[in-house]
């Protein structure tokens, strides 16, 4: 059986839901600054050997990062509005 969630109440969904844009937002930062710390060790290391290897792993480093931050968000934003507490796992 489930009961209503909080975030059924549209102001509470709507503060959940900013925060979760904005730690987003802050870790697309964070995510930048360190492809470009990866670029420049990168080139430092290797020189300039192909572009595909600079695409290849700022792809990959941004996409694991982005990937983790965003599911990892999800988990705070259901844990925080008390989305979990709304299951009643009794059958």
């Amino acid at each position: 059986m489930m009961t209503r969630s909080p975030l059924d109440n549209p102001e509470i969904a709507a503060i959940a839901w900013s925060r979760y844009k904005r730690l987003l937002k802050r870790w697309s930062l964070v995510t930048l600054a360190v492809c470009l710390v990866l670029i420049a060790y990168l080139a430092w290391e290797f020189g300039l050997p192909s572009i595909h290897l600079y695409i290849a792993s700022v792809l990959g480093i941004a996409g694991v990062i982005m990937l983790t931050v965003a599911l990892m968000a999800l988990l705070f934003l259901s844990s925080g509005t008390g989305h979990d507490e709304s299951i009643d796992e009794r059958e």
